[in-house]
């Protein structure tokens, strides 16, 4: 199982957003996860989810704006699974404490950490990966965003073009520029490698 945890950056002095989060990742993962999205300490989202796709997807939309820090924890958790994530525990959760607390010390704010002692190594290795992706994204423009927006959503660079009234070589250089082709190839690669630490974590167990 993947706990993702996550602590909103700068909370006493930003306005909360911890409602608004949560609503938006129900509905993007919310079926895909196994217990909804849940406020924690008061400025803190958790979740959790079998799903390797869904948990670097939540990472992903999370770092995005630089308004949390997001740790992700590997491995068992204590079953049967209770009605909600403050009430769940076990070696994923710890984990994912750990990982939180590490992001907040992280230019890209994120750390992932396995809940098994183990597979500490093998959990860095993935961690400087899913980093590696982070920083591209950090470097991409507004401009680059609205296109990998839109390019998320299904369009070709043909269509975005149209919708962006811009040329197709334009939306070309543009795509390169932000990176976007190479974070469509790598995604797969790191759900794989996260899917694996997982399983390792829970056999590690």
């Amino acid at each position: 199982m993947f706990v993702i945890t996550a602590d909103q950056v700068n909370s006493r002095t930003r306005a909360d957003v911890v409602d608004e989060t949560r609503r938006r990742l129900e509905e993007a993962f919310g079926d895909r996860l196994a217990l909804a999205v849940d406020r924690n300490a008061g400025d803190e989202v958790q979740t959790l989810t079998a799903d390797a796709v869904a948990a670097l997807g939540i990472a992903l939309d999370l770092t995005r704006t630089g308004e949390w820090s997001v740790g992700i924890g590997c491995g068992r958790v204590r079953e049967p699974l209770p009605a909600d994530a403050r009430a769940a525990t076990g070696p994923a959760f710890f984990a994912a404490r750990d990982a939180v607390d590490a992001a907040k010390k992280r230019t890209t704010r994120f750390a992932l950490r396995s809940g098994a002692a183990a597979e500490e190594e093998r959990a860095s290795d993935v961690e400087a990966l899913v980093e590696l992706l982070l920083t591209v994204r950090a470097r991409r423009s507004e401009a680059g965003w609205e296109l990998y927006d839109l390019m998320s959503e299904g369009l070709t660079q043909r269509d975005a073009a149209a919708r962006l009234s811009i040329s197709e070589p334009a939306v070309s250089s543009r795509a390169r520029a932000a990176g976007i082709h190479p974070e469509a190839a790598a995604v797969p690669a790191l759900t794989r490698l996260m899917q694996d630490l997982d399983s390792r974590s829970v056999e590690g167990e």
